[in-house]
């Protein structure tokens, strides 16, 4: 693949990086990306990443634009309210960058269509909304050895970890082994979420998928990210590895996705 004059101009920012370069930039081209939720984490994270030139996005959400995303769901804008998310997202990446190839799911994530999905795809950046599908997305990956970004949010507080097992590292049920039970935590329409916190994660979501598209600097695949907002505070805490963990340990109980996936309420 050799760049057209265009391209050079586009990600000349990228191509002067001794870390990126000519041939970073080319791996970015051939990345595939597969974002779950284009809401409050999905948006600024796939704006970033079909800025950078990644060569095929996917986006999965079932939900269509309301005008109470507006307040932190960049992707979108009132223009757009009422229309599926997937299809409104589609329209500003095309038009932020016409180069790359958008693929969109108007469907929601369940157990019996999520590995459809995954299979098209390197690296997985879950922006879900709900600890089901966090789960959910955790284990298909896991059984697809997909890398996956994660990121959550709620209030002021945010959290970032990459979960890659099939290399070695700790899952997300090392850290969370099960959902909490339904109702136990409010939801961010209960409790609200600082809508600019989304931009912070989701676009630390897209820096570290390109980090691991790169294989470049040091991974979070270990660690869990926290940042407080209202401290204006990070801090890192180590993510051990399991042996009892009930999906990646060494007598796994959960073997499938068959088990229970039904979607609760809480984030």
């Amino acid at each position: 693949m050799e760049f057209t004059d265009s391209q050079i101009q586009r990600y000349s920012r990228h191509i002067i990086l001794p870390e990126v370069g000519g041939k970073g930039q080319k791996k970015l081209s051939r990345a595939k990306v597969l974002i779950v939720g284009a809401g409050g984490l999905g948006s600024p994270a796939a704006l970033y990443l079909a800025a950078a030139g990644v060569g095929t996005l996917g986006l999965v959400d079932g939900d269509v634009v309301d005008l109470s995303n507006l307040q932190r769901q960049i992707l979108h804008t009132t223009a757009t309210v009422g229309i599926p998310k997937v299809e409104s997202g589609r329209q500003m990446l095309a038009a932020l960058n016409p180069e790359i190839t958008i693929k969109t799911y108007q469907e929601n994530i369940a157990a019996d269509n999520i590995m459809r999905f995954l299979q098209d795809y390197d690296i997985v950046l879950d922006g879900s909304d709900n600890f089901t599908t966090r789960f959910l997305v955790n284990d298909a990956c896991y059984f697809a050895k997909k890398t996956l970004i994660s990121g959550s949010i709620f209030r002021f507080e945010g959290q970032l970890t990459t979960i890659k097992p099939h290399e070695g590292y700790p899952c997300y049920r090392c850290l969370y082994p099960e959902p909490p039970p339904a109702g136990l935590v409010p939801n961010c329409q209960e409790a609200g979420v600082l809508g600019v916190l989304a931009g912070t994660i989701g676009v630390l979501q897209a820096s570290e998928a390109i980090k691991e598209i790169l294989g470049i600097g040091e991974t979070l695949a270990d660690r869990l990210l926290i940042y407080d907002a209202l401290e204006m505070k990070f801090r890192k805490v180590t993510r051990p590895k399991d042996p009892a963990c009930p999906l990646c340990g060494s007598h796994p109980t959960i073997t499938d996705l068959s088990g229970n996936y039904s979607v609760s309420c809480s984030i």
